[in-house]
């Protein structure tokens, strides 16, 4: 089995590889190859990932090469985790909205507006080479923003499934404070991606017993503090958002907390030079504690599953019930069946199927609703560009919604990305 990394030079790869190493049985990598143009980077990460395997007695190999069409040439499954710009941009995205008093963050409001606009061409360029070269290979997209990333890669024709690791993450805490092993907390987690609620938490499966009304009831205070959010929320929602819901439920303070506190641009900058900087030490053969602070916990473990079952022709062992990105095709009835949800699936070697899912409370639905209808525009925008429909999907966005701050917006996200914008 081979798989290709696009963005292998990521300083979250070696959390990646860590869990090949580790879950080898599930997921029998024989080959894994590390693509990205940055070489340097590329070959720090790369030395890593090899001693990471030879410590722990992996026979796979792993190769690096800048030259995309040959790293993904007879992958059986591609992984995407790029960031186009690099932090930079991010930076800029987390920056300039917040002079119209707007979240500025990397994945929702204006900034994943220009993130999208800046990846959604590149991916589709990567996955029509990857379709060119070896059509049966799967393309697991966790590029952000992941909902509509997916979407351009279905619409176009794909074998694509989105994934994220907000949900994994729930299943772990949850886990830890119910004192049960994490495999046996099956979530009942609905929405898009970054705009998710966990409607129930079950035992031992979906039929299982929802012991999410004694988790709040129990653990209530612990959890609203991992969320950044008050606990009467939780009481009262009875229901448990991501935290990403906070731009939201509480986006002023966000606001003023953005404009008084360094972004996380230039926090996860400094962890990079630094993560790099230890990569380079050719005594380090595992994934250093740093990394945890990086962002994307039991990224690997997510993507070992998804991998697995969507491979599971080939002596794959992954789960029969995963939560990912995939088409609505009537799950949530409000949605078109084509707008992309982030759901309990079942996977298999035939893809993604959404499982039925609770009927949303009209506070929930009201706002999955606006946002879907958001992301619509907002691909839109990206597939054909112009200005126009980029004030649109701005003026779309629940975080944006007012005439003023559209245009403002609009001018401010060209003028930042211009260099990444074909038609601008």
């Amino acid at each position: 089995m081979k798989l290709a990394v696009v963005g292998g030079g990521s300083t979250y790869t070696p959390e990646l590889v860590d869990g090949f190493a580790r879950l080898r049985d599930t997921l029998p990598v024989e080959e894994l190859v590390l693509v990205d143009p940055a070489t340097e980077r590329l070959e720090l990460v790369g030395g890593l990932a090899r001693r990471i395997f030879a410590k722990q007695g992996h026979p796979g190999v792993i190769r690096t090469t800048s030259d995309l069409d040959a790293g993904i040439a007879d992958a059986d499954a591609v992984l995407l985790q790029l960031r186009v710009g690099g932090q930079a941009a991010r930076g800029q995205d987390e920056t300039w909205p917040l002079e119209c008093g707007c979240v500025g963050q990397e994945t929702t409001g204006a900034g994943g507006l220009a993130k999208a606009l800046r990846t959604v061409p590149v991916v589709l360029d990567i996955a029509e080479r990857v379709r060119r070269t070896n059509p049966e290979a799967w393309i697991i997209d966790f590029t952000n923003p992941v909902g509509i990333v997916t979407r351009a890669l279905l619409q176009a024709g794909h074998k694509a499934v989105g994934l994220c690791n907000v949900a994994i993450g729930f299943q772990r805490k949850f886990a830890g404070l119910l004192g049960v092993e994490p495999g046996r907390v099956h979530l009942d987690h609905v929405g898009l991606n970054h705009l998710t609620w966990e409607l129930g938490a079950r035992l031992d499966g979906p039929g299982g017993e929802d012991v999410l009304p004694r988790l709040i009831r129990d653990h209530g205070d612990a959890v609203a503090e991992d969320l950044h959010m008050p606990r009467a929320l939780l009481d009262r929602l009875g229901v448990v958002p991501s935290y990403y819901l906070r731009y939201y439920y509480q986006h002023d303070e966000v606001v003023r907390e953005l404009r008084t506190s360094p972004s996380r641009a230039s926090q996860v900058a400094q962890m990079e030079r630094e993560l790099l900087a230890l990569y380079g030490d050719p005594a380090l053969d595992e994934k250093p504690e740093l990394l945890a602070k990086r962002g994307g916990a039991f990224y690997s473990e997510a993507a070992v599953d998804l991998a697995a079952s969507l491979l599971g022709g080939r002596d794959g062992r992954g789960s029969p019930h995963q939560v990912v990105n995939a088409y609505n095709n009537g799950t949530l009835p409000f949605l078109p069946d084509d707008a992309v949800i982030e759901v309990q699936a079942a996977v298999d070697g035939k893809g993604a199927r959404p499982l039925p899912v609770p009927r949303l409370d009209p506070l929930l639905a009201g706002l999955v609703s606006h946002v879907s209808a958001y992301e619509d525009l907002a691909l839109d925008a990206a597939l054909r560009g112009g200005r126009e429909r980029v004030f649109t999907a701005l003026l779309a966005h629940p975080l944006i919604g007012q005439y003023e701050y559209a245009e403002r917006l609009t001018d401010a996200l060209i003028a930042h990305n211009r260099e990444h914008l074909a038609w601008a």
